[in-house]
């Protein structure tokens, strides 16, 4: 507890790159989908391929990309190079995802899919190194979880800048093609800021894994025994694949339920503007009552939450949807910020069972299964698109919708997110029964940090 308290200005060279990981992590699961099927004229199917198939590569790449950067960690006991290598290789690919160029649907697809796939493994070039930098930005556990704070502040402004800009960048340029397209190069130039920002000021973090250099085999093999890890793992994808459901659905409930497509950012700042306030009251719950037992609770009221939403979008009633919306993004600070809380606590545990400090290795981990669960939403929310015979168009034709079609984004919006949700309870559960004396014991105590 020597250790100085960090101050503001580390604390925000930090939290900026938030912003940047918040923009790409929520705009592909919010605007992507629909960009294919009501943009380029990509059938539901094909489109929730083009989603998916580049995050099963992340899936598999982005635990060796956290191999690679405990090893630079022990060369030059930092994580610079990847962070700013991803930071300067994702503004442009980015921007080609949303400029797909004319021509057939299957050539659009094949374009989008390339795309995206490049930019979501240079993103993770930063993110994953970056994940790692909470477990050694300070010794003492209240400055890791202020550090924490920090992130999720500043992941709220990317995602509220994500969702409540993209859309109306693409209405002000016209819409269709070329409005997407400048909204590709606006959201580039944000990246490019925050992402490069957060890489040059959070140099002077010393990152120490090792003492050994391990490749993914024999760090997968080192790491396997974290039950914590993987139970809390687990149990924040779930939740990854729930929002980013929802994500994927509000445009459509928007355009086709709701009669305004304008109204998409409108329901992203419910959900996602409550953060702003939430996040020093969900701290300061933690403190009180504990992280664990404050994230059960968040996870029991989202639940509920998603659940409600369903009545209200079938009144057809904006006002009822973005006062729904507005509940579900209180509990969804707490599912951010809580389990990311209690992640850099269990590598740091990790390192007094094993020996091996590898924290680029767990967020690789981490990271691969976040990214695969936030693509699989979109995918998944087509499969149910697909399901109910939902017509795709072009931005110049307006398909007329079935009522399958309208009663199955209803669900696929609201009631599936509910029941992965009410799925994540199990590994939350089982996080908290592997902490060997009570379910705090992973994070230890304030004197023993």
């Amino acid at each position: 507890m020597s250790a100085a308290p960090l101050p503001r200005p580390r604390l925000l060279a930090y939290g900026i790159g938030s912003v940047g990981t918040g923009v790409f992590s929520a705009l592909p699961g919010l605007l992507l989908l629909y960009y294919l099927t009501d943009v380029l004229g990509v059938a539901a199917g094909l489109a929730g391929l083009v989603l998916v198939l580049p995050k099963v590569w992340d899936m598999l790449v982005d635990p060796a990309i956290g191999v690679a950067s405990d090893r630079e960690a022990v060369r030059t006991g930092g994580r610079f190079r990847l962070m700013l290598a991803g930071a300067l290789a994702l503004p442009p690919l980015f921007a080609a995802v949303f400029a797909a160029p004319a021509g057939s649907p299957g050539w659009s697809a094949l374009w989008v899919g390339a795309a995206f796939l490049l930019a979501t493994t240079a993103f993770n070039l930063f993110q994953v190194p970056y994940a790692a930098l909470p477990a050694e930005i300070s010794p003492r556990r209240d400055q890791r979880s202020r550090a924490v704070s920090w992130r999720v502040v500043c992941l709220t402004l990317g995602i509220l800048a994500a969702g409540g800009l993209a859309p109306l960048v693409v209405e002000a340029a016209g819409g269709g093609r070329a409005g997407h397209a400048a909204m590709g190069a606006v959201i580039g130039a944000v990246l490019c800021a925050a992402l490069s920002a957060a890489a040059l000021g959070t140099r002077w973090i010393p990152s120490r894994p090792g003492p050994n250099t391990l490749g993914p085999v024999a760090a997968f093999r080192a790491a396997r025994g974290n039950r914590p890890f993987f139970a809390l793992a687990a149990a924040f994808s779930t939740q990854a694949l729930a929002v980013s459901v929802m994500l994927a659905g509000a445009p459509y409930v928007a355009a086709h339920l709701l009669d305004d497509y304008g109204l998409t950012s409108a329901m992203f700042v419910c959900v996602v503007g409550p953060s702003l306030v939430a996040v020093p009251a969900w701290s300061a719950l933690a403190r009180r009552f504990g992280t664990v037992n404050c994230y059960l609770a968040a996870l029991a009221a989202m639940t509920a939450a998603s659940a409600l939403l369903f009545p209200a979008v079938l009144t057809g009633s904006a006002a009822a949807v973005l006062a729904g919306t507005g509940l579900v993004g209180v509990f969804y600070t707490g599912l951010q910020l809580l389990p990311l809380s209690l992640l850099p606590e269990t590598v740091r545990a990790d390192a007094g069972r094993s020996g091996q400090a590898q924290a680029g290795a767990f967020t690789g981990l981490w990271t691969g299964l976040e990214t695969g669960a936030m693509a699989l939403g979109p995918g998944l929310f087509s499969a149910v698109l697909a399901a109910t015979a939902f017509r795709s168009s072009d931005a110049a034709t307006a398909a007329v919708q079935p009522e399958s079609a309208l009663m199955g984004l209803s669900q696929g919006f609201t009631l599936l997110p509910a029941a992965l949700f009410l799925v994540s309870l199990v590994p939350l559960l089982a996080f908290a029964k592997s902490t060997a004396a009570g379910p705090e014991s992973v994070v230890g105590d304030e004197s023993a940090a």
